[in-house]
């Protein structure tokens, strides 16, 4: 038997995608639910729940359990430093941690990342530990985008790149050239909410879609943990906030059961696409 993945969960459909395919695949998973996100469908698991600040005792649990490869899932905030309870390694982190977390949430995770590895684990990326949720290239469902969709792609790749290079965010909503939003600490949900709440005057409706939503890495940021991710909820908010359509960098962003993704999306009249890193860049 393979040596059983290492999970360290948060919230959302992205590390339980990740536990039943490590399941499926033979491999098998070691899920550590971080105290305060606990997904009860990964309760199913072998594993435990860990405090964030107990870096000492999820080390020792993965090799206990004799993980190698470790993987980071799931939606977790920021916590408060000073309420954390901390182990001894995690205290003797914690200057470092406290350090980082200044420059943003990127080198916040480079830390993380940097001191599991020193414990002798691989860490690697969602994609790789379920490779059929990297986006691919090109239309995968809904209309084609029109020419003024693609101008529209093509800026909010542009702002996506330059607030991800300052560790903003993620995802950029534009209309007709217009950035009507960019993502920030609130998420890409709570984005997509704000932009149904603008007038129609400047955004799409149903019935006359206009507008795109676009999802991309920062440029410089630790892959291996905080790729974007897209689901069914995207695809739904999206149409809700009158977009025509959703893009996303192939090999560079998440999609969360993409068949049924592309179902709604064809449902619901809105194209996804998977465009290249090469968008948006100045020439």
């Amino acid at each position: 038997m393979p040596p059983p993945l290492g999970l360290i969960a948060g919230l959302g459909d992205l590390p339980v995608a990740i536990a039943e395919n490590a399941v499926a695949t033979g491999q098998g998973v070691h899920v550590l639910r971080l105290k305060g996100f606990e997904d009860p469908r990964l309760a199913a698991y072998p594993g435990s729940i860990v405090g964030l600040g107990e870096v000492g005792a999820v080390i020792s649990r993965l090799k206990a359990a004799g993980c190698r490869d470790l993987v980071f899932a799931g939606n977790v905030s920021r916590p408060n430093f000073a309420d954390l309870k901390l182990d001894l390694k995690g205290a003797a982190l914690l200057p470092k941690v406290l350090s980082e977390a200044r420059r943003g949430d990127d080198a916040l995770l480079r830390v993380l990342v940097n001191e599991f590895e020193k414990n002798g684990f691989n860490v690697i990326g969602s994609e790789q530990a379920h490779a059929s949720l990297l986006a691919p290239a090109g239309l995968m469902a809904g209309p084609a985008p029109s020419d003024s969709e693609m101008s529209d792609l093509t800026v909010a790749a542009r702002v996506s790149s330059a607030s991800g290079a300052l560790d903003i965010g993620q995802a950029c909503v534009v209309c007709d050239g217009l950035v009507l939003a960019v993502e920030a600490q609130e998420g890409t949900d709570e984005m997509l909410r704000r932009c149904a709440l603008l007038p129609e005057a400047i955004r799409g409706r149903a019935g006359a879609r206009r507008g795109v939503l676009v999802k991309r890495p920062k440029p410089v940021q630790e892959r291996r943990i905080d790729l974007p991710t897209t689901g069914v909820s995207t695809v739904e908010l999206a149409a809700a906030a009158g977009l025509a359509g959703i893009g996303v960098e192939a090999g560079g962003a998440l999609m969360l059961n993409r068949p049924a993704m592309e179902a709604r999306a064809n449902e619901l009249g809105l194209f996804l696409y998977g465009f290249s890193p090469d968008l948006g860049s100045q020439s």
